[in-house]
């Protein structure tokens, strides 16, 4: 019985045998490593019950199926705070976190003299504090039905194969609001320090970490706590990894990857900029709760319509496919695959009329009876694709997304002025509330300073906004942290910039990336911030190391070399709504598929960068596609995982009193 992991650990990204990204790893441990251990000695052959806290559900669910539990030999799943049916012939296995809640609920279902269950074995997904063993330890009673007591140290949500969030839902409350609680927000970085290590432990992975500096104007500048919380975070991950080196075995004693954390404040515009791939306009313009999308399919013997739950994940290849493609890229593949669907299968040809049955051979009957169980699985995945993406383009259309998001990304890239926005808001006068908040919003991103006073009252008016829609654009402030004269690309409310400048740009037109499709010329600022990671040329200054990297590990051959191919400069032509194939600019479906293949193990060390605040589809998306153009995984891990209508309103909870125009000074 040991306090620690096992030494047979699941295989390194890079060490093991085979490759495995973080959600095999993370099914392979709460599988193999957590629930199979438990099919040992006299407990080899019986059914178990498994029981979890909210929090630990909530990880399993993430990662496996049900079925995928029920395969290892658990028959029953509880909530360790209902209430339970004595199963006294039965082992149980809990998989917990280390409160002293939970340890007090533990010791009441197995210290008594009839214990609920025959024998437990006990799973923490976070380290123990040793008061918490002692409390355990010290019931004679106990000892003798314990099978196991150990940490598990996995308490993160593997949500892709290449992100993770560590379910801090009120991480921009707590962090950036205004009415500042140090032990709140000491207790929230705690627990996203403790929940991010457990990702190293995890992947046996051991980081350089690296970090945004607090921004000083000059040494007469207070240092707020909310531009130190990258650092306090920074310091939170190290002290956790410190523990694990000693305690883990086999857990690395030098660098193998590098850990960049970073909070919203760098990057205010991707949260609430119009993402035109498929799996962000899903989750975007459409009414979805978390993954899973309600629509109607035809009844039974030609019944009444009925609503089916499906759920848009890995499991569904169209989805996977697709869903870091334009939308207009999606919208045309879904319409090829379904004509040629259509054209090559005979059950489809009855289906929809081409051909009657009368005029079939019985061979060609027989084939389409075979064809039928797999034609119509194939014909429903497909059906709820062309569905999705034909509702899309209706809202689009409808909506008038087109000239919003035009309007977007030149305010970004220094192509239209404060006159560009009042225009569209004097003649868009059915644009929606939220979509005109989340055009100030940008706005106020990229021109702070016309949001002082009156201003902003005036373009209040012109908008028809609401005093709480104001209120989210001037909270933007709280992520601000403290002005930088010196980076101006950033586009972060608190930057103050040249007054005489007509036009300001908060995005570089990246040179060797050409514009390939209407209204994807916008990039989150992670992607420039990570290619700058891999070429050792992000500033040490802005982002110091917390521990200086080993000799070994700047010199090894995980520390990645880049290669840049030469390309063109950004071409000025007008992009298109659909062009033609045979891009590699990760918004093609085909590059998706070419390089599937390669996916399967890369030749550098890995990435991670931690966002404190929320991430967006968008910056996942930017790691899947560089992971692919630079040789390295890079992983993505924050807070939550947030879509703009999620992000306007934790915005909205940074203020806990009203605020009106003249208390806001930008």
């Amino acid at each position: 019985m040991s306090m620690y992991d096992s030494d047979s650990s699941s295989s390194s990204s890079y060490g093991g045998a085979e490759y495995q990204n973080l959600k095999q790893i993370t099914r392979d441990r709460l599988l193999r490593e957590m629930i199979r251990s438990t099919k040992a000695g006299d407990s080899k052959s019986t059914w178990k019950v498994l029981i979890m806290d909210k929090l630990t559900v909530k990880i399993m669910s993430h990662s496996c199926k049900m079925a995928d539990i029920t395969d290892e030999g658990v028959s029953l799943v509880e909530d360790i705070y209902k209430r339970r049916q004595p199963l006294p012939t039965m082992d149980a296995i809990y998989f917990i976190q280390p409160s002293r809640e939970n340890i007090i609920m533990f010791l009441t279902d197995m210290a008594g003299k009839a214990p609920l269950y025959r024998k437990a074995f006990v799973f923490f997904s976070s380290p123990i504090s040793r008061e918490l063993v002692v409390e355990i330890k010290k019931d004679p009673r106990v000892l003798p039905r314990l099978g196991a007591l150990r940490e598990m140290n996995l308490e993160y949500f593997a949500i892709d194969s290449q992100g993770f969030i560590t379910n801090n839902e009120r991480a921009l409350e707590e962090l950036f609001g205004d009415e500042e609680n140090s032990r709140k927000s000491v207790a929230c970085l705690n627990v996203m320090a403790t929940r991010i290590a457990t990702v190293f432990a995890s992947l046996r992975e051991f980081p350089s970490v690296r970090f945004r500096a607090a921004k000083s104007l000059d040494a007469t500048t207070v240092t707020t706590l909310r531009d130190l919380i990258p650092t306090k975070l920074a310091a939170g991950v190290w002290d956790c990894l410190m523990k694990y080196k000693k305690t883990i075995p086999n857990f690395p004693q030098t660098e193998t990857c590098e850990l960049l954390i970073i909070d919203r404040s760098i990057d205010q515009i991707a949260p609430v900029i119009h993402e035109w791939t498929y799996d962000a306009m899903c989750h975007d313009l459409l009414n979805m709760e978390g993954n899973k999308y309600v629509h109607e399919v035809p009844g039974k013997s030609g019944g009444l319509p009925e609503k089916k739950e499906v759920l848009l994940e890995d499991h569904d290849p169209i989805w996977l496919e697709l869903r870091h493609a334009h939308i207009a890229d999606a919208s045309e593949r879904l319409h090829e695959k379904m004509t040629g669907f259509i054209s090559k299968n005979k059950a489809a040809q009855i289906q929809h009329g081409s051909r009657s049955s009368g005029d079939m051979s019985t061979r060609d009957l027989q084939k389409m009876v075979q064809a039928l169980p797999q034609y119509s699985e194939q014909m429903d995945k497909l059906s709820l694709h062309v569905e999705l993406a034909g509702n899309i383009n209706r809202i689009i259309r409808e909506s008038g997304l087109r000239d919003l998001g035009q309007l977007e990304q030149d305010l970004v890239f220094g192509d239209a002025t404060m006159k560009d926005v009042i225009k569209f808001l004097s003649t868009k006068e059915d644009t929606t509330r939220e979509n005109k908040l989340r055009l100030l919003m940008i706005l106020a991103a990229v021109y702070p300073e016309k949001f002082d006073g009156e201003k902003g009252l005036n373009l209040m008016k012109i908008a028809r906004l609401t005093d709480e829609d104001m209120n989210v654009v001037n909270n933007l402030r709280m992520l601000g942290g403290q002005p930088d004269t010196k980076k101006r690309s950033t586009g972060a409310f608190g930057l103050k910039f040249e007054i005489h400048k007509k036009k300001r740009a908060a995005r570089k037109e990246r040179p060797g990336e050409e514009e390939k499709w209407q209204l994807s010329q916008f990039y989150p600022i992670i992607e420039e911030l990570i290619e700058k990671l891999t070429r050792n040329q992000l500033s040490k200054e802005d982002y110091p190391c917390l521990n200086d990297p080993s000799a070994t590990f700047r010199g090894s051959p995980f520390a990645g070399t880049v290669h840049q191919n030469p390309h063109s400069m950004r071409s000025r032509r007008t992009p298109t709504w659909a062009r033609p194939r045979g891009s590699d600019d990760g918004y093609s479906s085909d590059s998706v598929l070419r390089h599937a293949s390669s996916d399967s193990r890369k030749t550098g060390s890995q990435i991670f960068v931690f966002i404190i605040g929320g991430a967006t589809r968008s910056e996942l998306r930017v790691c899947h596609k560089l992971t692919r153009r630079l040789h390295r995984e890079i992983i993505l891990g924050s807070t939550s995982l947030d879509d703009p209508a999620q992000f306007i309103s934790k915005l909205k909870m940074l203020t806990t009193h009203e605020l009106t125009l003249d208390d806001i000074q930008i």
